[in-house]
């Protein structure tokens, strides 16, 4: 501007002087004419340069910040603790895009006071398939547990609604996370133990320190010298130091009280860690998913379990196309879900279908009990000769199924609430995992009948399918479910029962006591087994008369061919006469004992006859 302001004044100047006289300019006059004249219009080309870059600067809108706010809704919620959210109106301002109104309007459908619109809420979001991914996160943000655990349980669920955990704490310096995991077990209170539970927790405190000092060495065993037996855990060789606390953790967990104590020490999230840390070891994972369902089935833990991220993880190990993972997770998931669900399921008894929420009305329940060595997943898989590979086995389960109660069963019966139960035996005391443990069939009998009571069997219509000893069970299970009045619905709706190869008169197992690796010191269930054990006498005399004056259905399968007990044994381990009840039909199937309850297709003899069978006695509650 001072330049512009000199160059007027010299205008003005030589405008008011006296013409001087006419004389041709010197080459000296031209160069400052130039001179002045070039200054003017490089200083005028800055000056406007600089102010219309300003101009510019000062209207260029940025496009990502308009885009956030175009997406962007604020919502104004009043500050109310996460356990005491459920009954409070969270939404009093709204500013949102017409576009998003009916995320905002689900939202708050889901907080309903009506139940039915509450469920009808989440089912929507759960169908939600043409959302943006803000849309689904507004949603992770904003619902509250009871929404998201709902979530967690619907089937057609986008995972984008679940938000990552949240982060970890560090860990101690110096510690080791197994040294953590230790230590909570040793900060939990040693009351209300049995016998079992203290010598898993005695022995894994001990056991830990030398574990740890074995692996610095490079001895890779499971849990050091002292353990009653070596175990290899292949390519995790981690996973050894903490496996036994994990296990003597799980033992504490059935405890409520001690639950209370796994939360206050931060267990949530020293187990959320290791259950990271260790994503190529399934065991170990189970173990920790078998804790987190265990303390679900208290209430007043729920909050503590949603803030520490369970449900995110929970939502897709349930998607897992691996049976006995998801399963673990539907466990959990369904202790959680007190919207939908009323029972509730111990350590030990998985529901195999429906592990989602379902509009599918349940008109019965089919319990599977296995035998000695079995397990609530394996025992009922494909027959292993027949298996595909795993990529052909994803693409079609009915050619190849690890559990055909879940995959087979649930498809041709939908109506049936399936579940299976898993107890640990042993053939051997030897062999055994709590040397303090010898349990009769009586006694795993009444802490069957116990859990199974909790997830509400006996209030529907049902099927008892037994393998080997499990069929005992059930028939303990029944004579003692007669005895008490509050146990009366087990008798009232049990339908029919299928034995799978059970020993009603006994096993030749017991005196086959030759096979020191097997069989030095035969387990007390193996006893219970024997042809000459009192028990099983009078427990055969018991449910004999006791079936004869009930109204239900019997059915019994036994193996033709002999089984191999290690390298040692072959054996007949349920000849057809002692299979035999007396009552109901006895079909004889060319199988040995591990595979009589193993069908080799869907379309075998075995799967179907049970199949017709399940419709047959349930014939009139499944078309009510």
């Amino acid at each position: 501007m001072s330049l512009g302001a000199c160059c007027v004044i010299c205008c003005r100047r030589m405008g008011t002087s006296t013409p001087p006289p006419k004389s041709r300019p010197s080459w000296r006059e031209l160069r400052n004419i130039i001179k002045l004249t070039g200054s003017l219009i490089l200083g005028g080309s800055l000056f406007l340069t600089y102010e219309v870059l300003a101009l510019k600067k000062s209207l260029t809108i940025d496009s990502q910040v308009v885009e956030k706010e175009k997406m962007k809704s604020y919502i104004y919620v009043h500050t109310v603790p996460l356990d005491r959210r459920e009954n409070h109106d969270t939404f009093s301002t709204v500013d949102v895009e017409d576009h998003e109104c009916s995320v905002w309007l689900l939202l708050k459908k889901s907080r309903s006071a009506d139940r039915a619109a509450r469920l009808e809420a989440v089912r929507e979001m759960s169908e939600a398939c043409h959302w943006h991914d803000y849309q689904y996160r507004i949603i992770a943000q904003a619902c509250d547990p009871s929404t998201l655990i709902g979530l967690a349980r619907s089937k057609e669920s986008d995972l984008r609604f679940f938000l990552p955990p949240p982060p970890l704490p560090s860990v101690k310096e110096d510690f080791s996370i197994e040294e953590e995991l230790r230590q909570l077990l040793a900060s939990l209170p040693q009351t209300e133990l049995d016998e079992c539970i203290q010598y898993f927790t005695s022995l894994a405190l001990s056991e830990s320190s030398q574990s740890l000092a074995a692996q610095k060495g490079g001895l890779w065993c499971f849990g050091g010298n002292g353990l009653p037996y070596a175990e290899s855990f292949g390519d995790v060789p981690s996973a050894t130091v903490g496996m036994f606390c994990l296990e003597a953790i799980v033992k504490h967990s059935e405890i409520s009280s001690h639950c209370d104590h796994i939360e206050a020490h931060g267990g949530l999230q020293l187990l959320q860690r290791l259950y990271h840390l260790h994503k190529d070891c399934p065991k170990v994972q189970r173990n920790i998913v078998r804790i987190i369902g265990n303390m679900a089935l208290n209430e007043h833990l729920h909050p503590a379990i949603v803030r520490s991220g369970w449900v995110s993880i929970m939502a897709e190990a349930l998607k897992s196309h691996l049976i006995v993972e998801a399963s673990h997770a539907a466990r959990t998931l369904a202790n959680l879900d007190r919207e939908t669900v009323q029972e509730k399921y111990p350590d030990g008894v998985y529901v195999l279908h429906p592990q989602y929420r379902t509009s599918q009305p349940i008109k019965a329940d089919v319990l599977f009990i296995h035998g000695l060595m079995g397990a609530a997943f394996k025992t009922w898989r494909q027959q292993d000769s027949e298996r595909v590979l795993t990529e052909k086995a994803l693409e079609d389960e009915d050619r190849y199924t690890t559990c055909w109660p879940k995959t087979w069963l649930a498809k041709d019966c939908p109506a049936l609430r399936i579940i299976s139960v898993e107890y640990d035996t042993n053939l051997s005391d030897w062999r055994a995992r709590c040397p303090m443990e010898r349990k009769s069939i009586a006694f795993r009998s009444n802490e069957l009948l116990s859990k199974l009571r909790a997830a509400g069997v006996g209030d529907r219509p049902m099927i008892w399918i037994s393998h080997s000893m499990g069929g005992l069970l059930v028939k303990k299970m029944l004579l003692e479910a007669s005895k008490k009045p509050e146990l009366s619905t087990f008798i009232n709706n049990t339908r029919g029962i299928i034995f799978y190869s059970v020993p009603h008169h006994g096993s030749h197992l017991a005196e086959y006591s030759v096979n020191v690796r097997y069989l030095l010191f035969p387990s007390l269930e193996v006893k219970e087994l024997s042809k000459d054990s009192p028990a099983l006498k009078t427990l055969q005399d018991d449910f004999l008369e006791f079936a004869k004056t009930k109204n239900f259905q019997v059915l019994n399968f036994v193996e033709t061919q002999p089984t191999f007990i290690g390298s040692m044994i072959k054996l007949h381990v349920v000849p057809v006469e002692s299979a035999d009840l007396g009552i109901g039909d006895l079909i004889p199937v060319d199988v040995n004992h591990l595979n009589i309850c193993k069908p080799k297709t869907k379309d075998a003899f075995l799967y179907q006859r049970t199949v017709q069978f399940i419709r047959e006695a349930l014939g009139k509650d499944l078309e009510d």
